[in-house]
């Protein structure tokens, strides 16, 4: 090969790259609500952890904890937990496959999250219900025939890898 022809298939490549993605963007108008809704809802949860990640900041700042390197590590644990449902909100909303996944075992995770907090008092078994509401929605919307073909999780045809 020599090196004009591997320039020209370099080039062929990328023109070829191009095309597949805006085959994807031209893709992206027909996403289905509940993909809309499911990447809504992700996103909504990575915001609210982040502001509850930033609020245990400022409480370390401002307040005076039993430990301070518990505090700090609990906020940026909660805050290094909240790009998981922002990264899968967005990978949802521009229907990426690999964002199923993230999304689907952040909601499994949410679950038992809720039913501690549900046995919990004060405004805690209030948020409880709201966040096993908001779980149980995302994972209905993303468990649906549409969503798994939009999001190219459905049945493959027996040569696709």
């Amino acid at each position: 090969m020599t090196h004009d022809s591997a320039g020209t298939d370099r080039r062929a490549a990328a023109r070829d790259d191009h095309a597949d993605h805006a085959d994807h963007a031209d893709h992206a108008g027909e996403r289905p609500g509940r993909v809309t809704a499911a990447a809504v809802l992700c996103a909504v949860q990575g915001v609210v952890a982040a502001g509850l990640g930033i609020a245990m900041l400022l409480l370390l700042a401002f307040g005076e904890p039993d430990d301070t390197m518990q505090a700090l590590t609990g906020a940026l644990t909660v805050l290094a937990l909240a790009a998981l449902p922002l990264a899968a909100g967005l990978g949802l909303w521009r229907l990426r496959r690999w964002s199923r996944g993230p999304a689907v075992i952040t909601q499994l995770l949410l679950l038992p999250v809720a039913w501690t907090m549900g046995g919990a008092g004060g405004a805690w078994p209030a948020a409880a219900v709201a966040l096993g509401a908001c779980a149980l929605a995302v994972l209905g919307c993303l468990m649906t025939p549409a969503a798994a073909e939009a999001l190219g999780a459905g049945p493959r045809e027996p040569g696709d890898r």
